[in-house]
């Protein structure tokens, strides 16, 4: 039986870099715990290393992702060219989000669950190269009425039905996030990318390769073996 793999542990300074905020905050949140305790508190840190506090990386990221949600139902995003392209750092400023990193974050930790970029441009350098990805602004206003998660409102639009996966297709091909949700019994992408957000699916923490072109460009991927093995030892807890 494959034992499960430890978390990723984070102390407040990594924290504090991926989220736009201070070390002093990190540590000032988690103390606020006791006066948080009818909301949703910050998370309970899992170890120490030295006299540092660590957390649970993912458990972290999805409170931090809980907690912009709530503010983004209250927010109105300001009037622009519908057909306009945003980078990530735009685009989370538009949908409200105080920390600029917000969308990156999504697109690199919950895959599926925000929409793929409008376009991506292929930059820099032979030596040095990267990729800038642009969304345009009717596309972040879809995803902010339907999106899922919590805050999601009464007449929202449904999250599109998953396609059918075979279970028995060729076993070293290259599956995404969706056919990954399908052939592990979620009933969502966003289920599927939250679940393996927090540690739930140890055996795709390490991905088989990434998409080479299109707009799922550089989104991981899995064998279908590897999925179904992860899906084999879920069906046994």
């Amino acid at each position: 039986m494959t034992s499960r793999r430890e978390p990723r542990l984070a102390d407040a300074a990594e924290i504090a870099a991926e989220q736009g905020l201070t070390p002093a905050r990190i540590n000032g949140l988690y103390n606020e715990r006791a006066q948080n305790a009818a909301a949703e508190p910050f998370p309970e840190f899992v170890d120490k290393g030295g006299r540092a506090r660590l957390w649970n990386h993912a458990e972290v990221t999805a409170w931090f992702a809980h907690r912009a949600q709530a503010r983004l139902t209250e927010h109105t995003p300001p009037s622009r060219d519908p057909q306009e392209l945003l980078n990530a750092a735009e685009a989370s400023r538009f949908l409200g989000y105080k920390n600029a990193n917000q969308v990156t974050t999504f697109v690199r930790d919950h895959p599926g669950y925000f929409p793929d970029p409008d376009v991506v441009e292929e930059k820099g350098t032979s030596e040095n190269p990267y990729r800038r990805q642009l969304w345009r602004v009717q596309t972040l206003l879809d995803w902010m009425a339907t999106r899922p998660g919590r805050g999601r409102r009464a007449g929202d639009t449904a999250a599109p039905a998953l396609p059918d996966v075979p279970v028995d297709g060729d076993p070293d091909e290259l599956l995404g996030a969706t056919q990954a949700a399908v052939l592990l019994g979620y009933k969502t992408v966003g289920s599927f990318s939250s679940s393996l957000s927090q540690g739930n699916l140890p055996l795709l923490k390490e991905t088989d390769g990434v998409a080479e072109e299109g707009r799922q460009k550089g989104r991981r991927r899995w064998t279908r073996r590897r999925i179904l093995e992860q899906a084999a030892q879920r069906s046994k807890r």
